[in-house]
């Protein structure tokens, strides 16, 4: 079978705020959006479900340098129209404290047709995600790698936490996120599939149903793409730090290699039940990278970072391939320094320390998101 292109587009959603209350916005001003996809020289900038959100695509990228290019000029651009409406900007899948109730939704047929059918279930998603995708143009090497690429699910979780607080409590979870987002339907790890038909079958009866107008109304953890010949990872925070965000990417594309390249030497990747992966699903958004996941095949609980070091070997072959070994090695800096559910965390508790209120502690945390998500974007 050819090798797939492995080409990459990286999506983010982020959130605005009033750098005065550091709350989240309640209105877009109208000309913000008009600007930012002014600015954006055809990369795609849109509306998400609520007014205070916005995303990002970037174009198709052949690979991690141009992704890196690309990524870092579409946050350095929303950030600067942001600033230019007076408005700051994160990227963490949670806001420390904002009120889902006080949202407003954004005026679009799609988002009022989600709002109606889930109810508060929609209404409470003041979340956001990073999502990659990836180049795998045959359909039926699509399914087989989804299959076994959901093992690997939990491990890009856990490095990618960033959403700590809910409404202004610490939640004692890393990635809060998705015990929101897992309330709706089509939601979680993916199902398995004998082939591309069978997907497609199952897909038809949701369809013909009624209940879903297409494909794109399916979120699982990774998904084929409703319209690219991608496979979509959706499962990670999206990351403070574009440096994450990258290696971020890069783990998911080399991974997909690797599991490619094990297919054509006629190997394959155990695949274990959704029982067991959504236990280290599970372990992910409580822990983080603190606890470690269970290794299905030797059946005991391993401390993350030897389980990254074997993954780091297993993809090292990948890497150097598609030119990314120092995005995938900066999994030893997530390591060493914490994501951004641990910075943040940190802040807050430092804030209370120094005799800061309970207000001031997550406003502080605001400000360090604000210029986290900032960090590496400059100049670039």
């Amino acid at each position: 079978m050819r090798e797939p292109t492995f080409t990459m587009g990286i999506e983010e959603e982020y959130l605005l705020v009033d750098p005065k209350t550091r709350d989240l916005i309640q209105k877009s001003p109208p000309t913000l959006l008009e600007r930012s996809i002014e600015r954006c020289h055809g990369q795609q900038v849109s509306p998400e479900l609520l007014r205070s959100q916005i995303e990002i695509g970037t174009r198709i990228c052949k690979d991690l340098t141009e992704a890196r290019e690309a990524l870092t000029d579409l946050r350095r651009t929303i950030i600067e129209v942001a600033a230019e409406h007076g408005l700051g900007l994160i990227a963490a899948s949670t806001h420390p404290f904002a009120r889902w109730a006080q949202q407003k939704h954004t005026e679009k047929a799609r988002y009022a047709a989600l709002s109606q059918e889930m109810q508060v279930a929609a209404r409470r998603m003041v979340i956001c995600g990073m999502h990659v995708h990836v180049g795998i143009e045959d359909d039926e090497l699509r399914i087989d790698l989804m299959n076994q690429y959901s093992y690997f699910l939990p491990h890009l979780l856990a490095l990618s936490c960033s959403s700590p607080f809910w409404e202004g409590q610490d939640t004692g979870l890393k990635s809060y996120r998705l015990t929101v987002f897992d309330v709706i339907p089509r939601t979680g790890l993916p199902e398995r599939f004998d082939s591309f038909a069978d997907y497609q079958r199952h897909v038809r009866i949701m369809v013909e149903a009624g209940i879903i107008p297409d494909s794109t109304m399916i979120w699982w953890d990774v998904r084929p793409s409703g319209r690219y010949p991608t496979l979509e990872t959706r499962i990670m925070d999206v990351c403070t730090n574009v440096n994450d965000a990258l290696c971020m990417a890069a783990l998911v594309v080399c991974t997909l290699r690797m599991l490619w390249r094990l297919r054509s030497g006629n190997q394959r990747w155990r695949m274990y039940s959704n029982f067991l992966l959504n236990e280290n699903r599970w372990r992910a958004m409580r822990y983080s990278t603190d606890q470690g996941l269970i290794d299905l095949g030797r059946g005991r609980v391993i401390p993350f970072a030897q389980l990254m070091e074997e993954l780091l070997e297993l993809i090292h072959e990948d890497a150097d391939a598609l030119g990314c070994l120092k995005e995938v090695e900066h999994v030893r800096h997530i390591l060493a320094h914490g994501t951004s559910a641990h910075h943040q965390l940190r802040v807050h508790a430092e804030a209370v320390g120094g005799g800061a209120t309970e207000e001031e502690a997550l406003c502080a945390v605001v400000d360090h998101l604000i210029a986290e998500t900032a960090e590496g974007t400059a100049g670039t």
